[in-house]
């Protein structure tokens, strides 16, 4: 069967009218000037054929006409805000599921979202492997991936573009290189490794320097067991906290997404 189709929005300024009895008080309920409640109004009549609403000398009163809808028209905008809650039962403010690389994960992301798990009681996390997965296949909230930039996602980087060139104290003079890595022109890898999480690990076991974005090395450039070579010094690419818009707009994305960058 073919649906009528609704003039939500009328109908939404219609029961604010309703309810105050007063164009004006509906129109500060709704953020809108009351000159634009009342071409709502006068919109929705023409399109419904009749008279809503009739001035007296002791205001605005609804006609037999437009008493007639409104319980049903309230009961169904309740049916809406629960048709909307269900959708997003599977959203819960306390519920991430978050793609990320595995080294960044280990050496940077894990203490902090434990932390943020202890500023937020009953947050709970599902982790995705591949930072690259697609977020409506896995269903993601957001991902953490090294780019340029957010492309066509919004998204927060969480700390500035700088990478360093790094070895374990003693290690041989071998550079190791990795997909994606920028060394020196010189350099001729006696290792190569598919990722930095790999060439970081290469590192700390002493088989050579490498370079590798600043954040991810920090914590093992703080406790000794790698030292700094050359740098900091400006990359092109980061680690960003990635969603699409829709992911964005939710509370507990921004929330994480602050604790995060901060």
């Amino acid at each position: 069967m073919k649906r009528t189709h609704l003039p939500l929005n009328a109908l939404r300024v219609y029961d604010a009218a309703a309810r105050h009895l007063s164009f004006t008080r509906a129109a500060d309920e709704l953020a809108v000037t009351p000159a634009a409640v009342g071409q709502q109004i006068r919109a929705l009549e023409d399109h419904l054929g009749v008279v809503l609403f009739r001035r007296t000398s002791k205001g605005l009163e609804l006609t037999p006409e437009g008493s007639a809808g409104l319980d049903s028209l309230r009961e169904g905008f309740l049916r809406f805000e629960e048709s909307v809650q269900a959708m997003q039962a599977g959203q819960a403010s306390d519920r991430y599921t978050i793609a990320a690389p595995r080294e960044f994960y280990a050496q940077w992301l894990a203490p902090r979202l434990a932390a943020f798990q202890a500023e937020n009681a009953g947050v709970r996390y599902h982790f995705v492997g591949d930072e690259n997965a697609d977020f409506t296949e896995s269903n993601l909230d957001c991902a953490i991936r090294l780019v340029d930039g957010p492309g066509d996602l919004e998204g927060v980087k969480l700390a500035p573009a700088c990478r360093v060139t790094v070895a374990a104290p003693g290690a041989p003079d071998h550079w190791i290189g990795w997909d994606g890595a920028t060394l020196p022109e010189e350099a001729d890898p006696a290792i190569v490794v598919g990722n930095p999480g790999q060439a970081l690990s290469s590192a700390i076991a002493g088989m050579g320097r490498t370079v590798l974005p600043q954040l991810l090395v920090q914590d093992a450039l703080d406790d000794g067991r790698l030292e700094a070579i050359a740098g900091p010094e400006d990359a092109q690419r980061s680690y960003w906290l990635i969603a699409p818009r829709p992911q964005w707009r939710q509370k507990k994305v921004k929330a994480l997404a602050a604790h995060l960058a901060r």
